[in-house]
């Protein structure tokens, strides 16, 4: 029976968590307040992940480290580094494989929107340089290492624009307003096809020393991730509107977390493809319908909404 660290509880690591325990494996969750799913496999710790000691002795018994740590938007440059440094000194000690939850931020805009494991990790902006300097970090410290990267999530627990823009004008009815243009296509990742795709390629050696993309179904519009939510849930499409552009980079003058969104827009304003299929081809995965993914942020948002009742 292996044991496993996985460092966050948020819905990727919370899914690894599930499917590892499920599978008869012994995991361990680190999280700040000692949260994640109950099941009798689960042995749920509080602590902090920046702290290298202490998590090198949380993980001492580990076969894989899964870092699914999700630290506060607004200091990546912060808080990043002393979490990806502590998992890679508590990999090193365990002769863990060390599994990063990646995503697309390293390869700044791209020509056509287009990315593709092959693609240059080419980022001017804050957030992709930290990221580019992790996954540098980590490949040099002589670790087994393999970062999966995906696009925005969809599915139970997803946070992004849809979760964050759309729900909520569709529960109550009235338009929303985009941060980008959503008539053009943008892929959306599936939670569980991330999740599977970072335990399955954990203990594949073809898999180490690089990164892959988490295999995602075609790309579709902000637009119709919404119609076919409405459709699937019974309610009337909603209106959509387009956010100028310049008014996240006004805001971001004053608000901080504005400023961070606007520095990452050209996803949005721009087309956005994920090509998975060197990761499928290799290891022969593929993605999961996009249906599901709706279904279950349908499922999730009516369990969320009859709690609060």
């Amino acid at each position: 029976m292996s044991n496993h660290v996985v460092v966050g509880s948020g819905p990727i690591g919370s899914t690894i968590a599930r499917l590892l325990a499920e599978r008869g494996e012994r995991v361990r969750m680190v999280t700040r307040s000692g949260g994640g799913p109950a099941h009798p496999l689960i042995e749920r710790v509080a602590a902090d992940a920046s702290d290298a000691r202490r998590l090198t002795e949380l993980s001492q018994d580990a076969a894989t480290i899964y870092n699914c740590a999700n630290p506060k938007y607004t200091e990546w440059e912060k808080l990043w580094f002393p979490m990806n440094n502590a998992m890679i000194a508590a990999a090193k000690a365990a002769g863990a494989v060390y599994v990063i939850t990646g995503n697309l931020y390293v390869y700044g805009p791209q020509p056509g929107g287009h990315m593709a494991e092959n693609t240059p990790m080419a980022a001017v902006g804050r957030k992709g340089k930290v990221r580019i300097k992790m996954w540098q970090d980590a490949l040099a410290s002589g670790v087994r290492t393999v970062e999966v990267r995906g696009s925005d999530y969809v599915g139970a627990g997803a946070v992004g624009v849809f979760s964050s823009v759309l729900l909520p004008a569709i529960n109550s009815g009235r338009a929303a307003w985009a941060p980008g243009d959503p008539d053009l296509p943008h892929s959306f990742t599936y939670v569980g096809d991330q999740a599977r795709t970072m335990v399955a390629l954990s203990h594949d050696e073809r898999a180490w020393g690089k990164a892959w993309h988490t295999p995602t179904a075609p790309a579709i519009t902000i637009r119709s991730l919404a119609d076919r939510y409405c459709a699937l849930t019974g309610q009337p499409p909603v209106k959509i509107h387009k956010l100028p552009r310049f008014v996240m980079h006004t805001a971001g003058l004053v608000h901080p977390m504005s400023r961070e969104l606007a520095e990452m827009d050209y996803q949005f304003y721009g087309p956005f493809h994920l090509d998975s299929s060197h990761t499928e081809q290799t290891f022969g995965l593929a993605p999961t319908n996009i249906e599901v993914g709706i279904r279950e942020t349908a499922e999730d948002a009516k369990a969320i909404a009859n709690r609060t009742m």
